[in-house]
């Protein structure tokens, strides 16, 4: 883009950058979101940056959010992609299927995945950037409906090293949805007064003296402003008395002089012009009677629209818009059912069309966006379903249609991660029906969005009250509303929520009322459901009871795994939880359900973390946050962040950014569960840096001075942790009081890895000469095994207790055992320490057996890759298997090979045969 050759003023520096981003070489993949007022210069940017990739040689793919098209399923990827749809069947089986399903080119459409459609698109845009470098543009993105959105946001956050440059264009200084965390922004400003004056004279008629004055201080710098004006005043030099004695907002100021020009044109033109609006596209309007280059040709002279292939195109967004509203209704609707009739093909944008042309009630009207809702929703276009169905409740002739298909609008403004517009939607079925099944359904789905929206006090008291109105009649629904409010205890963590939560369960077992139906209710749930609501409230106590019934319903058929997976890792049966959870995520990683799957990941992430399976618990992590970007959870991705922050807790440069991103995500003051973990994993973090003093500050802050927890569960998994930084503070005698307080509000038997913990705690802060029966008894119990990285730190400690005993030889066979634990781990800091005890006991520290170091050099997704490429997959498999680009794949696998000492990819296997065998790993 040479200076010479553009024709943009006053935007040099926004220029530059552009220049860099498109100049080759192409190395790194680049995201840049223009943001700004109306008429600023987005689109005249973008269009520069493409006309420069295109002379360039590189291929160039746009789209442009169209204001009627917001409510359309992937109607802005498809104008993205439209140019290498062939390229499509190319694509993994799974990806192609999901791909055409979402544009509807499928005549047996797999099941609705926003994840598989996320990474088909960046497959695509990969496999394209390999051919030659590509430019993605995506310009008024605040149009663009949400499925297309989420699929370029998705596939944004995942560029590398693409020779891919996209940049996405939005009105305002808030990036469109999806987009707002962690890419790169570029704000443009007004010009400057020099800059707005060389525009004021490059225009055909540039005014001079009071009007040039006059002109200047109404744009304000906006350019699309300096060039209306310029040509307004040029006809009417009248009109800045107008301005000052009328004033308006800028953007008003503009529509009403678009409006105006609009009205002056002759009436053929007029009728084409809102024609073209109502249209409001291109592609669209060269079939509508009417639209002729030759009824067009005087507001093309008028500067309001541009005649090219394929079709006319508005000046500007705001031109469209003054077109459109300067138009009585009644033209309007005329318009609108004329461009209907022409799209009778199309039966999405025939229906809204004609749902723009409706005043009043109609039933048929209703019916064709209730159809074009079920079409979008088995395309995975939720939002766009949702908001077919609210406009067909609007249209409903009968209040029992009407909060009908309101109810079903809530229920899929849920998946699209709308809570605010579930409420507004299940709001209004509460005011228009007294039909109290209708109303009961509302009222949960208020429960639900109040949880998605991080208000976890008001949901909590909302599903209470829904549980108990549903359960004589409705208990199904009362049930798993009182599923979600245990889950809601679960998060805060508070005694009196978990405690009101337990008395609803009570309140279920007392009801003599009809068992839910089969239909809704498989066999066995309520006994899964009951163990998750004991566990939840009461993670430590009535384990005689609970854990028993637990490992019973577990040799049966399970209705949910997932939730009682969950529930056996709650209740810190590790094993167990892993073996189902894992069965669970097989069900639910099939396409149409994968949405499921983000609390089960979670769980299972946490689950490895505890068994010691760290890079399972790196990959469970990956794949939830994966879910969480195409699902809109934040607190799954921020339990994603947490977990790889907890295995990397040796790593201070890692672990800081990413508690940065759970506390943006995730409210601590609502989710107590959050807190704590954040808190543990910090003070983890401290430790292992050796910074003693803010590990303690930030451990202590688990317990309240008299021994409350802030979480009733997770405090107390970092007993042990809290015990260690208070030793190495030398602030023992008030840990060992705080620790005492907080036992005593425990069950006296919280079973054996609490117990472990507890033990290993209370060892660290004993007396000398009394410490060694804590140490020990837990080690007396092979149970312990369950936890290794816990059982090493009490090893550890123990063997360090015993060396300072002057016992060097009852030492040295616990820290070898300790040792090899951490290295399986690889856990950097407190392998250190191990081998620096073990030098202590005179033992010379010998290098692990194998190739030493070789996978313990790379990160977890570059060991994950070099693996399952060991294993035989070719990159486009990985790519498929972990929801990568095929190019990143191949950039991992080039950086790793350094690090493993072999010279390419026919060497991976006998790496990964020497190093990982049945078992063992991390």
């Amino acid at each position: 883009m040479t200076r010479k050759d553009s024709n943009v003023i006053g935007r040099r520096e926004e220029l530059s950058l552009l220049r860099e981003l498109i100049a080759p070489p192409h190395k790194e993949s680049h995201v840049l979101l223009l943001l700004g007022d109306p008429g600023l210069g987005k689109t005249v940017l973008l269009a520069e940056a493409a006309r420069e990739a295109r002379a360039a040689g590189m291929r160039v793919l746009a789209t442009t959010g169209r204001e009627s098209e917001q409510d359309l399923a992937f109607a802005g990827l498809h104008q993205l992609l439209r140019p290498v749809l062939d390229r499509v069947a190319r694509l993994p089986t799974r990806q192609a299927e999901a791909l055409r399903g979402a544009f509807g080119l499928s005549d047996d459409p797999a099941p609705p995945d926003a994840l598989l459609t996320g990474i088909a698109v960046l497959t695509l845009l990969s496999e394209l950037s390999d051919e030659r470098p590509l430019l993605v543009t995506a310009d008024d993105t605040q149009w663009l409906d949400r499925a297309s959105l989420d699929s370029l946001a998705f596939a944004a956050r995942r560029l590398e090293s693409e020779q891919l440059v996209l940049l996405a264009g939005a009105r305002g200084n808030v990036p469109p949805a999806g987009f707002e965390r962690d890419l790169p922004q570029l704000l443009l400003r007004p010009l400057t007064r020099p800059d707005a004056g060389l525009l004021l004279d490059a225009q055909p008629r540039p005014p001079h003296g009071r009007l040039r004055e006059q002109v200047l201080t109404q744009a304000v710098g906006n350019p699309l402003a300096l060039i209306e004006l310029a040509r307004v005043i040029a006809a009417d030099p009248d009109a800045g008395r107008r301005w000052t004695a009328e004033p308006l907002p800028l953007t008003g100021q503009l529509t009403a002089l678009m409006a105006a020009q609009y009205v002056t044109l002759p009436p053929a033109a007029r009728s084409a012009l809102l024609l073209a609006a109502a249209a409001d596209s291109p592609d669209l309007t060269m079939a509508i009677p009417g639209l002729s280059a030759d009824a067009l040709a005087s507001a093309e002279a008028a500067g309001l629209i541009r005649l090219d292939t394929p079709g006319p195109r508005f000046a500007h967004p705001l031109t469209r818009s003054a077109v459109y509203h300067a138009a009585p209704f009644a033209e309007r609707a005329a318009a609108r059912r004329q461009v209907a009739d022409a799209l009778r093909d199309q039966p999405d944008r025939h229906a809204w069309h004609l749902a723009a042309a409706a005043l009043e009630p109609d039933e048929h009207l209703a019916a064709l966006l209730e159809d074009s809702a079920a079409q979008a929703q088995r395309r995975g276009g939720a939002a766009a379903a949702a908001r077919a169905l609210e406009r067909a409740a609007e249209l409903s002739p009968g209040e029992p249609d009407k909060a009908r298909r309101l109810l079903a609008a809530a229920e899929l403004a849920l998946p699209a991660g709308q809570a605010d517009w579930v409420r507004e939607l299940a709001g209004k079925v509460l005011t228009l029906t007294s039909d109290p099944d209708l109303r009961i359904a509302a009222r949960l789905d208020i429960g639900w969005s109040l949880l998605w929206s991080n208000r976890n006090a008001d949901a909590f008291d909302t599903l209470l009250s829904v549980a108990a109105e549903a359960s004589p009649r409705l208990p199904a629904i009362a049930w798993q509303a009182t599923w979600m409010a245990a889950t809601v205890a679960h998060q805060t963590g508070l005694p009196e929520v978990c405690a009101r939560a337990r008395a609803a369960l009570d309140l279920l077992d007392s009801r003599d009322g009809p068992p839910p139906s089969a239909e809704d209710w498989p066999a066995g749930r309520a006994d899964e459901y009951r163990i998750w609501i004991r566990a939840c409230t009461d993670p430590f106590g009535e384990r005689a009871d609970i854990v028993p019934r637990l490992r019973r319903t577990a040799g049966g058929s399970l209705s949910d795994p997932g939730t009682f997976g969950a529930a056996a890792w709650v209740l810190n049966e590790t094993e167990l939880a892993v073996r189902v959870l894992r069965e669970a995520l097989s069900r639910l990683r099939a396409p149409g359900v994968r949405g499921a799957s983000g609390g089960v990941l979670s769980a299972l992430a946490w689950a490895c973390v505890d068994s010691g399976r760290w890079d399972d618990a790196l990959a469970a992590a990956r794949e939830a946050g994966d879910i969480a970007a195409a699902y809109k959870m934040e607190t799954v991705a921020g339990s994603a962040d947490l977990t790889t922050a907890i295995v990397a807790a040796g790593e201070h440069d890692q672990v800081a950014p990413l508690l940065a991103r759970v506390r943006a995500a995730v409210d601590t003051s609502e989710y107590g569960g959050f807190a704590a973990r954040i808190w543990q994993t910090a003070g983890l973090a401290a430790l292992a840096q050796g910074t003693y003093v803010t590990a303690y500050a930030q451990l202590r802050r688990l317990f309240a001075a008299d021994g409350t927890p802030l979480h009733h569960h997770f405090s107390y998994l970092a007993v042990a942790d809290l015990a260690s930084a208070a030793v190495r503070a030398e602030r023992h005698l008030e840990a060992r009081t705080l620790l005492e307080r907080a036992l005593a509000r425990v069950d006296p038997a919280p079973g054996p890895r609490l117990a472990q913990l507890t033990a290993r705690a209370r060892g660290l802060l004993a007396e000398p000469d009394s410490a060694e029966a804590d140490f020990a008894a837990p080690l007396a119990d092979p149970t312990g095994d369950t936890w290794p990285f816990e059982r090493a730190q009490l090893q550890l400690d123990y063997g360090e207790w015993l060396r300072r005993q002057r016992r060097i030889n009852d030492a040295k066979p616990i820290l070898v055992t300790a040792l090899e634990t951490f290295r399986r781990l690889g856990a950097a800091p407190w392998t250190r320490r191990a081998e620096s005890e073990q030098r202590a006991c005179g033992v010379t520290v010998q290098a692990p057996q194998g190739a030493p170091g070789a996978l313990d050099g790379l990160t977890a997704q570059q060991r994950e890759i070099v693996v399952l490429a060991g294993h035989g997959l070719t990159n486009g498999e990985i790519a498929d298997r972990l929801f990568l680009s095929p190019r990143t794949v191949a950039s991992h696998l080039y950086r790793s090979y350094p690090k493993l000492g072999i010279a390419g990819r026919r060497q991976l296997r006998d790496i990964i045969d020497q190093q990982i065998t049945p078992g063992a790993g991390r």
